[in-house]
């Protein structure tokens, strides 16, 4: 007689870098998109949450100074503890390299205890991390060799400091300390104290590799009284050494020409990837709010009946990505591929949906040279489709140019919905308290839908109210549609590029940033 071997279970220790989800390890992304369990901590990047499955337990064990813990030390261990010995696959992720200041050593010590089986994966520490996104090499063959990294915040309950002061302030070259940013008198105090030069360059970084990380400079004399007076708090690091010189010559990141601004994207959660990459790129700090959510339509009755008789149709439309995934889903739902759109002639309404097109193997026969309606229109007529079968999949409402325009050549056509925009709930509310809060330097729009659905989900009384919110907000429009839809609303359009497309857009925010006033 056999028995059933039970699940063996194994925890992960994993390092999630400095906060950009973007510096995790390979190995640790891998191990993300398997967890079965996720134990994770306050300064885990919250976007590399979404590389786990989203049937996963997900415990949140963040430790913020002078906050009260949402678990201890000990309880932390013991979840880790009892879901490997459950058979689960578990991973704990922790911010920075888990076994430099993470406790993480003290987590794995527990497992072995207990005797299970468990993975270390480093991660990119804080400290360098810090230095690199500031301009500071904290080694430089002109000035040191030598570099330490030091607890700002020893263990309460001790009464000695551990830290050997008469060594560490002239015997190394660049000091890092982690969580000082409480303690930062006592540090530079007992640095001078113990001979370290008063005039010692030192730079605190606030939550470095982020959008918002934030820079100050000084010495070890006045840097406590420069933290105290810009505001500076934790999660913060300090850097001492010479080699704070080099940020001014170094310094990359904060020196990108949208770093600081804070853009709300207002395209959805699917189609945002590649705006939010573009502007995060030249440093702006991105809030994604949705005002509109991808739905299938109420009915597929219509969109079945065409592609059932696909073959009929001499042309089909795409205007938008969001009508090709839904068209082509469907067509898979209902056990066809794109082999179906044997005989179609296709027309795209730009670069971008041309581009999806060639994702499910097609390539469109017709590009217009503006990227609107209406030069979509114009491109098809000059092809004479007079009498042509013309299938429109779109969304349940949507503008009527390309239908209209095309019924007046004499076309037959045929439109049909495979999915509909909805405002998303709750947004509206976080929305409007970060702009009257004064949070938000501009608006983007990349469609008519989403500034109706932005208006609606403001709640403002009227267009005054409106005007009145948004008052010193950029707003910047993808097109001249859209811009004309802002512009019904009492709005001006400051940002408009010449081609239709997100990276135009991008293009010509970061011109008008980096333009003299």
């Amino acid at each position: 007689m056999t028995t059933k071997t039970e699940k063996k279970g194994k925890a992960y220790l994993i390092g999630a870098g400095p906060g950009d989800p973007g510096l995790i390890t390979v190995r640790g992304q891998e191990i993300l998109k398997k967890a079965e369990v996720i134990i994770y901590d306050y300064l885990a990047g919250k976007k590399l949450l979404d590389y786990v499955p989203k049937d996963a337990e997900f415990i949140y064990a963040g430790k913020k100074g002078g906050v009260k813990h949402t678990h201890t030390q000990e309880e932390i261990n013991q979840m880790l503890v009892d879901r490997v010995r459950s058979g689960k696959f578990v991973v704990r992720l922790k911010g920075g390299d888990p076994f430099i200041f993470g406790r993480g050593g003290e987590e794995l010590e527990e497992l072995v205890k207990a005797g299970l089986d468990f993975e270390a994966v480093p991660g990119v520490t804080s400290a360098s991390a810090a230095a690199t996104f500031a301009g500071v090499p904290i080694t430089h063959r002109n000035y040191t060799s030598s570099v330490a990294f030091i607890t700002g915040h020893e263990d309460p309950n001790r009464t000695e400091s551990r830290i050997a002061w008469d060594k560490i302030s002239t015997g190394v070259g660049t000091l890092v300390f982690y969580m000082g940013i409480k303690n930062l008198p006592s540090i530079t105090a007992n640095l001078i104290k113990h001979g370290r030069d008063p005039q010692t360059p030192v730079a605190i970084v606030r939550w470095a590799s982020m959008p918002y990380q934030q820079s100050v400079v000084g010495t070890l004399e006045n840097i406590a009284e420069i933290v105290k007076e810009q505001g500076i708090k934790p999660p913060a690091l300090t850097i001492v050494g010479d080699v704070v010189r080099y940020r001014d010559s170094l310094n990359w990141y904060e020196a990108r020409p949208l770093f600081g601004k804070r853009i709300v994207v207002t395209r959805t959660r699917e189609q945002a990837s590649e705006l939010v990459s573009l502007l995060e790129e030249n440093g702006a700090s991105c809030l994604e709010h949705a005002t509109i959510s991808i739905e299938p339509p109420d009915s597929w009755q219509e969109a079945d009946a065409a592609i059932d008789r696909l073959g009929d149709f001499d042309w089909v439309i795409f205007t938008s990505i969001n009508a090709i995934h839904s068209f082509f889903q469907r067509l898979l739902d209902k056990g066809f591929d794109s082999r179906k759109m044997h005989g179609c002639r296709i027309a795209a309404v730009g670069t971008v949906t041309a581009d999806c097109l060639l994702g499910y193997g097609l390539k469109a026969d017709l590009l217009p040279e503006k990227f609107t309606g209406e030069g979509l229109v114009e491109a098809l007529v000059a092809t004479d489709v007079s009498a042509k079968k013309v299938l429109i999949p779109r969304a349940l409402e949507a503008r009527k140019v390309l239908e209209e325009g095309l019924a007046r050549a004499g076309a037959q056509v045929t439109i049909t919905p495979v999915y509909q925009n909805v405002p998303p709930v709750a947004e509206g509310v976080k929305l409007r308290k970060e702009i009257a809060g004064g949070e938000v330097d501009m608006l983007t729009f990349a469609s008519s839908s989403t500034v109706h659905n932005f208006v609606a989900m403001l709640a403002c009384q009227d267009n005054r109210e409106l005007a009145e919110l948004l008052d010193g907000v950029l707003i910047a429009a993808i097109g001249p549609i859209t811009g004309k839809t802002v512009s019904e609303y009492g709005l001006r359009v400051d940002i408009q590029p010449e081609t239709y497309t997100i990276a135009a857009m991008v293009e010509a925010i970061v011109a008008q940033a980096t333009t003299p006033a």
